[in-house]
């Protein structure tokens, strides 16, 4: 079997452009994967693009060896951003065109599965309402009720600390900006009892001293996570974080940590509870696989970040299948109407877990006159380039 063809499409998402693509055999078994990432959809596109010219009348079934291959080939631009997320679609396709090429799923490529339900937290709830402490309430309890047991949020995001043009005023963030997002949080708290996991993003976004007095204000939350105070520039500077804040404070980080390379300072150093890779971004599904390997050596927990559109959710819940030291995955709670339209199988969520099924491969294919009915913004937006 050989590798002909490698297609890409851009669709709209709720928060971005979807990167999709799909990898074709001169024996018509094809494959699926997502490459999403943001800002510079268009980045991600063209990688690609470049990406799968390269793969043309290679075996699909070497997946190790192509992902490697590529690894090194553009090694000299960069082992991260644009092309790893390329890679890592690439990945997440040839390892859908195996699985169906065999008849099972990925995750029985992945080593077979401790769990096939896997645990949701709810992200993008709260896009309703002028993101107060009473349209937070009222849509938190929407996700309750929706059977979801955690949901997470930046309380700082409303601040105006990502737009605003004297960013070193808006990091610091002012009294009452801090107490503002710790009354959102409160609130929110307040109305899911204390059973629901919550989980406080920052974005890292905030200054190292803004970030350890909240850190220590929400202790009292009971919060489940307190999501990257510090960028994936420099483990350092987030062990020093994690030594300046109460022990009792889970710490995740992960989501801009791509490869195990990447993940192994973090990990040696002690810094995190819950890393979470991104599996359009860290290297797909198997290097999603690898690094819970390594974190569970650590006594790490595994909680991929998914903002992203249905076929990473998908091939993240395969690799969170196959994992002993899975906790839950984000999932976006208020999609695009056509996020299901565009697979030929809708995504089964029930009680907020995602229900996998023994369909081969990642279990769906993409729809292509349903894609190019949704074709993604090329244009600035948001103060972000889609």
């Amino acid at each position: 079997m050989k590798i002909t063809d490698v297609k890409v499409w851009l669709v709209e998402g709720v928060k971005y452009n979807w990167t999709l693509l799909k990898i074709y055999t001169d024996e018509g078994v094809t494959g699926v994967g997502e490459a999403t990432n943001w800002p510079g959809s268009q980045i991600i596109e063209s990688a690609v693009k470049e990406l799968g010219q390269r793969i043309i009348g290679l075996d699909p079934m070497r997946t190790d060896f192509i992902w490697t291959k590529l690894y090194r080939d553009l090694n000299w631009i960069g082992p991260y951003g644009a092309s790893m997320c390329a890679i890592s679609g690439i990945d997440m396709a040839l390892l859908d065109l195996k699985g169906k090429a065999l008849g099972i799923p990925v995750y029985d490529l992945l080593g077979g599965s401790f769990r096939t339900k896997i645990q949701l937290y709810a992200n993008y709830w709260f896009t309703g309402g002028g993101h107060n402490e009473a349209d937070y309430v009222k849509q938190a309890k929407e996700v309750k009720a929706a059977g979801f047991t955690g949901l997470k949020f930046d309380p700082f995001a409303h601040t105006n600390y990502f737009y605003g043009e004297d960013l070193d005023t808006n990091l610091s963030l002012s009294k009452l900006q801090q107490n503002r997002a710790f009354n959102v949080s409160k609130a929110v708290r307040e109305a899911v009892g204390e059973d629901m996991d919550i989980m406080i993003e920052t974005h890292a976004m905030l200054n190292f001293k803004v970030a350890v007095t909240m850190a220590k204000r929400l202790k009292e939350l009971d919060i489940t996570w307190y999501e990257e105070p510090a960028g994936p520039e420099s483990a350092d500077t987030l062990r020093a974080f994690r030594e300046r804040i109460d022990p009792s404070v889970s710490i995740c980080v992960g989501e801009r940590h791509y490869t195990r390379h990447a993940i192994r300072p973090i990990l040696e150093k002690h810094i995190c509870d819950v890393i979470m890779p991104d599996i359009t971004r860290c290297g797909g599904p198997s290097e999603m696989k690898r690094m819970a390997t390594m974190a569970e050596a650590y006594n790490v927990m595994i909680a991929p970040h998914n903002p992203n559109g249905p076929l990473s959710t998908l091939a993240s819940a395969h690799v969170c299948a196959s994992i002993p030291n899975f906790f839950r995955q984000e999932f976006i709670f208020k999609d695009v109407l056509w996020r299901d339209t565009v697979i030929d199988y809708p995504l089964d969520i029930q009680n907020g877990q995602l229900i996998l099924s023994e369909r081969p491969g990642l279990g769906v294919d993409l729809i292509e006159e349903e894609m190019e009915k949704h074709p993604g913004i090329r244009e600035h937006r948001d103060g972000f380039y889609i």
